[in-house]
């Protein structure tokens, strides 16, 4: 597979040649951007997903959601309807994309809402709000965010990869500037501290911003629509774990980590599961999902036994600092307004 992606680095060349020239435009303004009277964070990266968006928007819904009516706006990725929608716990995954269905079941009093015009999208959002978080829109340069939050992971940083088709970048590692803040996902527990630190190094050569350093946590128990199980419930049994994500491979380890015997099913990220793949996993007695993964499948298996294990964004250090710029960014720009 390697060697084939590498045979299409000469599209890669011509990919960037795109790109590159569509970002020139509009740093140099000759494509406008459209710039907000409320603060927009945008949360992004430069590869193509698995850098946990998710988790830092729910990070950000958690920070700012006591003081200011928040609002999030994702493109609803795979999703079958079309143009702006107010997402609602009764959606299906299906209809308005496993991320957006997930945020707003966890957090059923932030609005959230899918539309693939971002600028359509906000200026919909913006009577009901006071801040609004962009799910994967760094390279939606049409909207001026106010805020950029770059996300890249421990064991594939974008300084490490290739641009489409030959790699998984979006964009040249150059979009980097654009970032207000930097941030390590996915950081193992195992990682030297050497390695971070070397890191760190390499992407002070791409921005000059704060660069932060993040972790995934797991919770200590598994759930479902119908309550929860403590962790230590797997422990003696053999279950199924079922993977529709990028990587799956912290969860894998995090499970083996705790003992538990599991058979892998592993599929692509966002995969629409067939109807053979979901009769098969209605047969497993006991299943283990990602959150993710069980915003698609609650709706199409009738089955008890089918629980997710819940992750957050984890600072490893430096998570005082990081809120304070959070914070003082929103503060600051409603003392402008007002």
């Amino acid at each position: 597979m390697a060697g084939l992606r590498k045979m299409l680095t000469p599209f890669s060349l011509l990919y960037k040649g795109v790109t590159d020239l569509r970002n020139l435009m509009y740093d140099k303004e000759l494509l406008k951007s459209e710039a907000y009277e409320l603060p927009v964070i945008c949360v992004g990266n430069l590869t193509v997903g698995g850098t946990g968006k998710s988790p830092m928007i729910e990070y950000l819904i958690r920070l700012l959601k006591d003081d200011f009516k928040v609002a999030v706006l994702s493109r609803g990725y795979k999703r079958s309807t079309q143009g702006f929608l107010y997402v609602e716990p009764s959606h299906t995954a299906n209809e308005v994309g496993d991320e957006p269905l997930q945020i707003k079941t966890k957090y059923p009093n932030i609005t959230v809402a899918v539309c693939a015009d971002r600028r359509e999208g906000i200026s919909k959002l913006k009577p009901k709000a006071e801040v609004i978080l962009l799910d994967d829109a760094f390279q939606h340069r049409k909207v001026k965010a106010g805020y950029n939050i770059l996300l890249t992971t421990f064991d594939k940083p974008f300084l490490d990869d290739m641009l489409l088709p030959a790699g998984d970048l979006r964009e040249s590692r150059s979009g980097a500037k654009r970032a207000d803040a930097i941030v390590i996902t996915k950081i193992p527990g195992n990682a030297a501290y050497a390695a971070v630190q070397e890191l760190e190094f390499r992407l002070r050569e791409y921005a000059g911003k704060p660069i932060y350093k993040t972790r995934i946590a797991y919770a200590d128990l598994i759930k479902n629509n119908q309550g929860s199980e403590p962790i230590a419930y797997l422990k003696d049994k053999a279950f199924t774990l079922v993977t529709g994500i990028a990587n799956p491979e912290p969860l894998i380890t995090y499970l083996t980590q705790q003992g538990c015997r599991f058979e892998l099913q592993r599929y692509p990220d966002h995969h629409e599961f067939t109807k053979a793949q979901l009769d098969l996993i209605a047969r497993k007695e006991l299943v283990i999902t990602t959150e993710k993964d069980y915003m698609r499948l609650r709706d199409k298996i009738d089955k008890k036994a089918l629980y997710y294990l819940p992750i957050q964004t984890e600072f490893v250090e430096k998570e005082g600092y990081f809120e304070s710029e959070i914070l003082d960014f929103v503060h600051e720009y409603w003392n402008k307004i007002v």
